[in-house]
């Protein structure tokens, strides 16, 4: 069984041990506004008698404010951290918790980058209780570094949470 805690543990003293060979650790964090672009279920269900219709019944397009708190890593190129996202699906609230992992293969003022992040996605819907699944993103983004410490980027790829496949274009700020 996915052990999410033990995975993401392991990957910090991973990351940890390979960087303090090649670079100097320090604390970084992400801010971050987005909105999630509804494309597909990717589950189809054969309806029985307890059920209510699909979590996102209505296809709803989201909204989301997320935040990141971690480590970077190998002169600020690797970033592993643990983040929280809100949700809102056209009135249904959610929120994410995360493991976030970025890499940044350049160090110039413009550079692509890639992020993962996996974790737990609640939404708190039409059944009792609200429904959870594994929330996964896959992204790409273009980082432009306002000095050493700050930048702003903008990224964007799928999302897979809740039964369906979502397109998320987000905006953020990095320090």
């Amino acid at each position: 069984m996915f052990n999410f805690r033990k995975n993401i543990i392991t990957a910090l003293l991973v990351l940890t041990v390979v960087s303090t060979s090649r670079g100097r650790i320090s604390y970084a964090g992400r801010i971050e506004v987005g909105r999630q672009q509804y494309a597909f279920r990717t589950v189809r269900v054969d309806p029985g008698p307890n059920w209510k219709g699909y979590v996102l019944d209505n296809k709803q397009n989201g909204f989301s404010i997320a935040s990141s708190n971690g480590l970077s890593f190998v002169n600020k190129k690797l970033y592993a951290g643990i983040g929280l996202e809100y949700f809102n699906f056209e009135g249904i609230d959610g929120v994410s918790v995360f493991g976030d992992f970025e890499y940044l293969p350049l160090k110039a003022k413009v550079s692509p980058f890639f992020n993962l992040r996996v974790g737990y996605n609640h939404l708190w819907n039409q059944y009792e209780g609200g429904n959870g699944t594994i929330h996964t993103e896959f992204l790409l983004g273009l980082n432009y570094s306002i000095n050493e410490k700050y930048g702003l980027y903008t990224k964007s790829g799928m999302l897979l949470m809740q039964q369906s496949l979502l397109i998320p274009i987000t905006l953020g700020f990095r320090f």
